[in-house]
């Protein structure tokens, strides 16, 4: 499986008072970076919602933490897909400093009917982009 590389700049509303990146910040970097990795198989999230009613829900995350990113540090948030079925997504995602493993994390996403919040099987034309991707 491909790797998808999206590039991140720490900001200072990124940090804690010591100028460390806020734990939490390290989910929507990694949120932006699945986010631009749909948007380059060619899918918009709104638009998977107009023409597919379906949406894109974390259901499981396993993260751990190992050296702290700080203001202004130019980070990698590398994201590759592991298993696809049905209407789940698996993610393994990186960030990294200067190829420096900063965090890491195992991601479950869940394919939903976006008016009703129930399972939904990921859209057939996004399963072959991303088999195409891949």
């Amino acid at each position: 499986m491909s790797v998808f590389d999206w590039p991140v700049r720490v900001y200072y509303e990124d940090t804690d008072s010591g100028g460390v990146v806020y734990h939490a910040q390290y989910l929507n970097f990694m949120e932006r970076a699945r986010t631009e990795w749909l948007r380059s198989l060619g899918f918009e999230q709104d638009d998977l919602i107009t023409e597919h009613q379906c949406i894109f829900a974390v259901h499981t995350m396993e993260i751990q933490f190992r050296r702290p990113a700080k203001f202004n540090d130019a980070l990698l948030v590398q994201s590759k897909i592991g298993k696809v079925a049905g209407a789940r997504m698996e993610f393994e995602q990186k960030i990294i400093r200067n190829n420096e493993l900063l965090c890491e994390a195992s991601v479950k996403i869940a394919c939903l009917e976006s008016n009703r919040f129930r399972p939904k099987p990921i859209p057939e034309i996004l399963l072959q982009e991303i088999v195409r991707g891949n």
